[in-house]
């Protein structure tokens, strides 16, 4: 039997009264909108306040006005400027990545954009540039100042900030919403103000997220964004718990998803229990999901580690940091400028086929599979594809190729097009280098995200990694790793001139993951270009003074740290954020006993990774997804000279014992040999067999010992093992392994 809770719920510094909605359930419910999640401090992470700063705002005159600096279209044209060259993901990360940051993004953080203090700062734009490619009838960019937070902007010891409208916590608010009356309208039962009458299952016709007509009028709907093509029919938007939750197809199905998984959930629980008991009993285990998923699968994979989890500290504050928001967490650069999907061509009819190709779809169909190709622009605001394409082998597709490399090159989809609709009558012209033809107007990300570091009053890249405890950078070259910051003396370029010449952006090489050379152009396999001029000498044409560099040009043009994602600034932003996200959230996931309590009584666990909630909700077996959804299939890679085996045999308290299996997929035997990887979480090797293992930081080594040393070609050496150390909250595997610095595959 479940204990039944208290008349009263300590959730805030005062009591609370327990309303009918409060759910008999072994744990206390979690406010929509963060309220009282840190007891002492009940309005830390609420949505509605203001975000929190790293270090001081810098306005150029102390208050409100933002500082100047060059043109963020001329930045962008010379610095965000791919030229149509297609670099992935140096570390085999997919498409998940970015879908599921942005997932994550839509839970923790959504500026206030709206009243008299958001007004037009607009981005000029100049179609007589020459690296201009686009045109623009509207002769600027479109940019709105952030709303001022109520009381701030007064004077320097009281400078303008900029609210956070979402709570701050991974608590699934992109599902359920931050109000009773949103969240009363997304649950089947009536809508009549009385959430005793709800049910435990959540509104979905045919099993997809509801439309603002699903109840009948959609003025009573909740308020959703529409941009784009659902400009124009805004009430057959999608709803869910964030208004943002039709902004691209990846993004609405794995709203559907998690929409589903609450209701599978829901199924699985006895009828006894009350539709209230139910439902919080599904909206824990998915807030504890989508915390899992985060620190056991996406954290690791784009190379963010953290210390080992040591339990919830009252004293963090899980609020966002307008540093995260504004700067760190804009990674716009991994976004692929097209989805692709890959399923039985029966899926769907030769009607639907041609309506995909009339919208700029391409489709191809061979030995009874579709190759689907979904441009981006096409799958902004258009959630009718969702259904149409199907959930499952839409959320498949995501995980089928790798996303783009994390780096200063922003596809056109975001940095020129973003949700514009098209010209009409050329829809073949919605990707690659004829996509400028398909369009009047310019939207660039990449210019908006420099000039929302300036309107939110962040500092200069250097002063920003100041602020992060971070030595300055002395020259543009230490920037980006980058032998030298001149212009080259080369025949092509302009002397004198090179900054405006568009053959300085010019890829003259390009290499696969394993550093072999490709044919430049090439748009399925590159990892990393070298092009006519250096990024730094761009960057110092532009700015002059390494100083003067903008906090987000810098902190994207940064050299990778070995085995993640991001450069230095962008890692260590990160690293704090999601540190405080779980350190100072009371309701994370290793904290709540009830959750104990539900897999003990129920069966339902939240320990899963995300290929198993989309086998458990789609029609997708299991076999048919990798393991880890956000690493690409080792079958989709160049093939490697060896193999590892990394399998977690037995874990207990605060100890876990992993056996390592070393295959030689190369022609020769190792006389010798040394496995690399990064412990994502802390992990300590505290004993291992058969090897000699050290360890600095996350960076782990072990070495063979002088009667192992030879692997034969196609031989596996098993016996290798280690017990280990680990917090009992995470326990991700290493996504990548290194055999004498060579690429692993995995086995």
């Amino acid at each position: 039997m479940l204990s039944v809770a208290c008349a009263t719920l300590l959730v805030l510094s005062g009591l609370i009264t327990a309303t009918e909605a409060d759910a008999a359930v072994p744990f206390e419910i979690q406010r929509l909108d963060g309220t009282g999640n840190n007891v002492a401090n009940p309005a830390w992470g609420k949505s509605g306040t203001a975000y929190s700063r790293v270090g001081p705002a810098r306005y150029a005159d102390g208050v409100s006005t933002p500082r100047t600096g060059p043109n963020s279209r001329f930045i962008s044209n010379r610095i965000f400027n791919d030229v149509n060259q297609n670099i992935f993901s140096e570390r085999r990360i997919t498409q998940w990545a970015f879908t599921w940051g942005q997932f994550v993004d839509h839970t923790i953080g959504l500026r206030d954009s709206a009243g008299p203090t958001a007004t037009a700062a607009n981005i000029s734009f100049n179609g007589n540039d020459p690296l201009e490619a686009f045109t623009n009838t509207l002769g600027n960019i479109a940019f709105t100042r952030s709303a001022a937070t109520t009381g701030t902007g007064t004077g320097t010891g009281n400078p303008r900030q900029q609210t956070n409208t979402v709570s701050s916590y991974l608590d699934a608010w992109a599902v359920y919403g931050g109000t009773d009356q949103r969240l009363e309208w997304l649950r089947e039962g009536p809508v009549d103000g009385n959430p005793a009458n709800n049910s435990a299952r959540l509104l979905m016709p045919g099993a997809y997220l509801p439309r603002r007509t699903s109840r009948g009028n959609a003025a009573t709907a909740p308020a959703m964004d529409a941009d784009g093509r659902l400009l124009a029919t805004p009430n057959n938007a999608m709803v869910a718990g964030d208004v943002r939750a039709n902004e691209n197809i990846a993004l609405t199905a794995t709203q559907t998803l998690f929409a589903r998984e609450h209701n599978r959930i829901v199924s699985l629980l006895p009828a006894s229990l009350s539709e209230e008991d139910k439902f919080q009993i599904a909206r824990r285990v998915v807030i504890a999901e989508q915390q899992y998923v985060t620190y056991n699968e996406f954290l690791p994979a784009v190379g963010v580690t953290l210390p080992a989890y040591t339990g919830y500290k009252s004293g963090v504050n899980a609020n966002l940091s307008n540093e995260f928001a504004t700067v760190g967490y804009r990674a716009h650069s991994q976004i692929h400028g097209e989805v692709e999907l890959e399923t039985d061509a029966d899926r769907y009819t030769a009607a639907q086929l041609q309506a995909f190709e009339n919208q700029g779809i391409e489709v191809a169909i061979e030995d009874g599979e579709a190759e689907i190709t979904i441009p981006l622009n096409v799958a902004f605001f258009n959630p009718d594809l969702v259904p149409s394409l199907q959930l499952g082998p839409l959320l498949q597709a995501i995980g089928l190729e790798s996303e783009y490399r994390n780096d200063e090159q922003i596809d056109n989809q975001l940095r020129s097009v973003l949700f514009q609709v098209p010209v009409a009558g050329n829809p073949g012209c919605l990707d690659g280098p004829t996509l400028p033809q398909c369009f009047r107007g310019v939207v660039d990300l990449g210019a908006i995200d420099t000039e929302r570091a300036r309107d939110h009053g962040l500092p200069s890249y250097n002063e920003l990694r100041q602020a992060y405890g971070l030595a300055p950078r002395t020259s543009f070259t230490a920037i980006t790793g980058e032998a030298t910051d001149a212009f080259p003396a080369d025949p092509v370029l302009t002397p004198g001139n090179e900054i405006n010449d568009p053959d300085s952006l010019t890829h003259t090489q390009l290499f696969n993951i394993d550093g072999a050379p490709l044919t430049v152009g090439d748009e399925a396999a590159g990892t990393r270009s070298v092009r006519r001029t250096t990024t730094a000498s761009r960057l110092r044409a532009i700015y002059g003074n390494v100083n003067n560099v903008d906090a987000f040009v810098g902190m994207v043009a940064e050299r990778h740290v070995p085995g993640t994602e991001f450069g230095e600034l962008q890692l260590a932003i990160w690293t704090k954020q999601f540190q405080a996200l779980r350190d100072g959230d009371r309701f994370f996931y290793r904290n709540i006993a009830g959750l104990d309590t539900i897999r003990q009584q129920y069966g339902i666990d939240f320990r899963r990774t995300l290929a198993q909630i989309i086998a458990a909700n789609t029609d997708i077996p299991a076999a048919e997804l990798n393991d880890n959804v956000f690493l690409v299939s080792d079958a989709d890679l160049p093939p490697t000279t060896c193999k590892i085996g990394y399998t977690v045999t037995e874990s207990w308290p605060g100890l876990f014992q992993t056996a390592l299996n070393i295959t030689n997929l190369g022609t020769a035997p190792t006389q010798g040999w040394t496995l690399r990887w990064r412990f994502p979480n802390g992990q300590k090797v505290a004993l291992l067999w058969n090897g000699v293992v050290s360890q600095a930081g996350v960076n782990t080594t072990v070495t063979n010992q002088s009667w192992n040393a030879a692997i034969p070609p196609g031989g596996t050496l098993t016996g290798v093992g280690f017990i280990a150390g680990w917090d009992d909250a995470t326990n991700a595997e290493p996504p990548d392994f290194t055999l004498n610095n060579a690429r692993c595959a995995r086995g």
